[in-house]
């Protein structure tokens, strides 16, 4: 059921004001490309939006994502409030961010997708965890662990946990630490 005209308009209106990276245009090819998703879904939420599975198809073929768990961690990001779907909404304001989201932003997001159990830290459990699938293709002599400790050091008041307030200050101070979270956010070649 596609929707009505002025019911679009008024969605890509909306739309273009909340995702503001978007230009008009560009919300209207990603509505587009949402209701192009959702029609070769058969989610069982068909009618508000795609499940985990679609949603985790699209990221793997539009944006190359490999890493299930990594997948996994970006759906629940994405999905704001919980209700494992992905609504027309809740896609082009993740996008925004995850494609040309500010540093902030993107600060933000990555601190979300490594919370996994969304108390508000990253602790090392959690780090490894999602970093061990990231750092194993690394070709280096290094010890994969080593690598991992090396982060984790970024623990400004070592109480074994990340807050916000630390990772965010770690990655100001080193930029190429999002990088090592990279991938969870899409290569932009």
């Amino acid at each position: 059921a596609a929707m009505s005209k002025k019911r679009l308009q008024q969605l890509v209106e909306s739309l273009s004001r909340s995702a503001k990276h978007f230009n008009r245009g560009e919300v209207e090819c990603l509505v587009g490309l949402f209701d192009t998703l959702l029609s070769s879904s058969y989610s069982r939420f068909a009618a508000v939006g795609f499940d985990r599975s679609a949603f985790c198809g699209a990221l793997h073929r539009d944006f190359g994502m490999t890493d299930g768990v990594l997948m996994n961690r970006v759906f629940h990001t994405f999905d704001k409030d919980d209700d494992n779907c992905i609504n027309v909404v809740e896609w082009v304001e993740g996008l925004s961010v995850f494609l040309r989201g500010t540093l902030e932003e993107r600060i933000k997001y990555c601190f979300k997708v490594y919370d996994l159990n969304g108390d508000g830290y990253i602790s090392r459990e959690e780090m490894f965890q999602m970093l061990k699938n990231s750092l194993l293709k690394l070709p280096s002599e290094d010890d994969p662990d080593e690598g991992i400790k090396d982060l984790v050091d970024i623990d400004c008041d070592h109480d074994g946990k990340l807050s916000f307030a630390d990772f965010q200050e770690a990655v100001k101070k080193e930029n190429l630490l999002l990088e090592a979270f990279g991938p969870c956010l899409p290569d932009i070649k």
